[in-house]
């Protein structure tokens, strides 16, 4: 049985949905009202923050009886305002991420946060605080089928064709937990909040913690070998430490990983305490990266991460950017294919870069080594040289890299190949870039060589940019001129 999803009049949101805008709100204020149950002294004045945590209250209660929406014909109208009142239209064919977002919480009480999302925004067009679930899963097979006519089926999913294109069980989320190393990120941002927020505080402990290992030591009276062998076994325990942390961080952040495309969109569902579900289309996607470094090599998987040009909020963690987190290269094939039904995944014309491209790789850091060991060798003298063994490890580094690093330009699709422990496949189609740029060094003029930049929409910051570099300059001036008539007449992506 199902039931229609018809246009609407006029709708409010969950009737709980003011205890959820309530605790966002005193979220911002839980600090101070901490910091007043634990320290208060009893005066007058420290009664304040209780004061405005009730006019919070009344302002969250208001927002629920202030908030309405409206689903027409071609879109979503809200209205909203406790004091300053707005009307809000959004068009369907604006909307290209509808992110459903579900806490413990939001779990207990069946229901979900909205945030209908567009290309160009980091902010989302539309949120909406809380619905139904049934509410919450009608609105996003809305704006996939871009009319009000969509049936649900009886247990509130939405009726229609959906195939399952990846999903990852336990093992999937370990293996991916082993390879992500998240544990390490999430320490790192600890200690250097704790250093910025006292630093002479967490200065003062990480050396009476300091003195205290020694002066353990010492009693023990483990000797040389022995303190070696403690210190060994110490920072193996904090390796696997932190990788149980890694491998925890994996299971809450993509327990229940499904990809499944329902026509031209995809839509993602993860998460083990709190559920994510978002859906992109298929045009929206820009850039793809295939990863491959030692772990996941020990473990035979691949990663693969996709740049969209829909900008994601930056306040919540609802990104479509890990598309297959953790795959066998079989299923990284399949789906890669899937995506891209033109090309023939994996790429078999790959071409060299210039013969001395190891040259250009190695001489930069060369210098610098040569330059960082110069202070220690007018101090110490020849002990102070001891930075100068990085050189022939450079210079290996610079030919291994270079003899591995390779281009393709075939079947619709750019692509560029780098690394050897750690592998990198990179590639877009032609059709989706936004701008070529030729670069050269002086050394580049000197030994006939280029690089040539390829820009996509949606690169993310800490992505690698799609480039080609240290190409024999006659190829790159051709390959230059050859993808700029392809883009001229590529047909714009939607």
């Amino acid at each position: 049985m199902t039931t229609p999803f018809e246009p609407t009049a006029e709708r409010r949101l969950h009737p709980v949905s003011w205890l959820f805008v309530l605790i966002e709100l005193l979220m911002q204020f839980a600090f101070p009202l901490v910091v007043l149950l634990l320290v208060g002294r009893g005066e007058r004045s420290e009664l304040w923050p209780l004061i405005g945590a009730g006019a919070l209250v009344l302002y969250s209660i208001g927002q629920y009886f202030t908030y309405r929406f409206r689903i027409d014909d071609d879109g979503v109208v809200i209205r909203s305002g406790v004091f300053q009142k707005s009307v809000r239209h959004i068009p369907f064919n604006r909307i290209h991420n509808v992110a459903l977002h579900q806490s413990p919480l939001h779990r207990l009480f069946d229901v979900a946060e909205v945030r209908l999302e567009s290309a160009g925004g980091a902010k989302p067009e539309g949120q909406m605080r809380v619905l139904a679930i049934r509410d919450a899963q009608a609105i996003e097979a809305l704006v996939r089928g871009r009319g009000p006519r969509i049936a649900l089926a009886a247990d509130g999913s939405v009726a229609g064709a959906s195939r399952v294109l990846l999903a990852l069980d336990t093992s999937d989320i370990i293996r991916l937990g082993l390879i992500s190393n998240r544990g390490l990120v999430v320490v790192a941002a600890t200690l250097g909040a704790l250093m910025q927020t006292n630093s002479e505080t967490f200065t003062r402990f990480l050396a009476s913690w300091t003195r205290m290992m020694l002066g353990w030591t010492r009693e023990l009276h483990l000797g040389t070998t022995g303190t070696v062998i403690g210190a060994v076994s110490l920072l193996l325990a904090l390796m696997i430490a932190l990788r149980v942390l890694s491998v925890a961080l994996a299971l809450l952040q993509f327990h229940g990983f499904v990809l499944s495309a329902e026509g031209r969109r995809l839509r993602v569902e993860r998460g083990l305490l709190s559920r994510l579900r978002g859906s992109l289309p298929r045009g929206r996607i820009q850039a793809y990266s295939v990863r491959e470094g030692v772990v996941h090599r020990w473990l035979r998987r691949q990663s693969l991460v996709v740049d969209s040009a829909a900008t994601e909020p930056s306040d919540r963690k609802r990104s479509l950017r890990d598309l297959a987190p953790v795959a066998t290269p079989g299923q990284m094939r399949e789906l890669i294919n899937e995506l891209l039904p033109r090309a023939a995944w994996p790429l078999t014309g790959w071409r060299a870069l210039h013969p001395l491209a190891w040259r250009r790789q190695c001489t930069m850091p060369m210098w610098l080594a040569v330059l960082a060991t110069a202070l220690p060798i007018w101090r110490f003298g020849a002990a102070g040289a001891w930075g100068l063994v990085l050189i022939p490890l450079l210079y290996a580094r610079a030919r291994v890299w270079a003899r591995h690093a390779a281009y393709s330009e075939e079947r619709g699709l750019i692509a560029v190949r780098e690394g050897w422990l750690s592998r990198t496949w990179r590639f877009a189609e032609v059709r989706k870039l936004q701008a070529l740029r030729l670069s050269q060094s002086p050394f580049d003029r000197r030994h006939g060589m280029a690089t040539l930049l390829l820009d996509t929409a949606g690169a993310g910051p800490r992505e690698h940019p799609l480039r080609i570099r240290y190409l024999p300059e006659p190829d790159a001036r051709a390959l230059h001129a050859r993808l700029a008539v392809l883009m001229e007449g590529a047909v714009p992506s939607g």
